[in-house]
């Protein structure tokens, strides 16, 4: 017959626990001697700092491998994808269409390209990228003689964009049947368009739809042509002063008409037929100016 529990009181639990956490008679400290809490104690010590050691030198050997200019794994796309300013899309669609006689209509394309040239102009280009460059061959740079233990960006400057600057014509065109679009290629580290240095990549804009609605097509630079000195590019880090070249292609259209025009970047290694990327290589857009 199982015999009942004496019920102890609160000062019996309170002496049991005060024993417990100092017993006089054995000498111990909640159950320990004093000996054994110093071997204990040594031991989380050493372990905790072994434990230490061993996390600082798995990151110290994972920095130590890591590039910090250039990513030891990337999206390496066969070719860039290309983008035009204004950049005005409605429904993963680029439209660019105004109104001649509403100022408030061109005037915000005129604006979107004004603040997209911010970072070319040519003071600020002359103050960062100073560096002399060899026009028509690749910037081969396999050290960091740049400020700041960094490497040297060609200058691209708003003017190189000739009447599509926004300097000569600050509305780009946009008040009349003449707007300017602004092609831009997207970055890839060490890409090189061409495997030769005397075909430098080119904007080629064809009109898909509405050919009889353009009179002429003009090309800022001369011939469209992205110039061999700003590749490759070295990443951000490497090349923080860097900014993309750039082409400036003027329309001449007819009024109250609309366009489907494909603008591609022709080089050796920049291809444009992926189906599951309709910006590889080229971008599609319509144009139209109203009255």
């Amino acid at each position: 017959m199982a015999t009942l529990k004496e019920k102890r009181t609160c000062g019996q639990r309170c002496e049991d626990f005060g024993r417990f956490v100092w017993n006089s008679d054995n000498g111990t400290f909640m159950g320990r001697t004093p000996e054994k809490w110093v071997y204990i104690s040594l031991y989380y010590v050493a372990f905790y700092v072994v434990m230490t050691a061993l996390f600082s030198l798995a990151i110290w050997t994972l920095m130590y491998t890591l590039n910090p200019y250039t990513p030891d794994y990337q999206d390496r796309l066969k070719s860039p994808g290309v983008m035009v300013w204004p950049d005005t899309y409605e429904e993963e669609v680029l439209e660019i269409f105004y109104n001649t006689s509403n100022k408030a209509s061109w005037t915000k394309m005129s604006n979107i390209l004004h603040q997209f040239l911010e970072p070319y102009n040519d003071t600020k280009q002359l103050e960062c990228n100073y560096h002399n460059c060899t026009k028509g061959k690749y910037f081969i740079q396999k050290t960091f003689s740049a400020p700041h233990h960094t490497k040297w960006a060609c200058p691209f400057m708003q003017s190189m964009l000739g009447p599509c600057s926004g300097l000569e014509d600050p509305t780009f065109g946009y008040n009349c049947t003449m707007p300017c679009v602004i092609i831009k290629m997207n970055r890839i580290i060490n890409f090189l368009p061409s495997n030769q240095t005397d075909h430098p990549p080119y904007v080629n804009c064809t009109i898909l739809d509405g050919e009889e609605n353009v009179d002429k097509i003009e090309y800022f630079p001369d011939r469209g042509i992205l110039d061999l000195s700003y590749f490759p590019y070295y990443g951000r880090l490497a090349q923080p002063t860097y900014v993309n070249p750039l082409v400036a292609v003027r329309f001449s259209l007819v009024k109250e008409k609309e366009a489907k025009i494909q603008c591609r970047v022709v080089s050796e290694k920049i291809s444009y037929q992926n189906f599951y990327d309709p910006y590889e290589g080229k971008v599609i857009f319509h144009l139209k100016a109203m009255k």
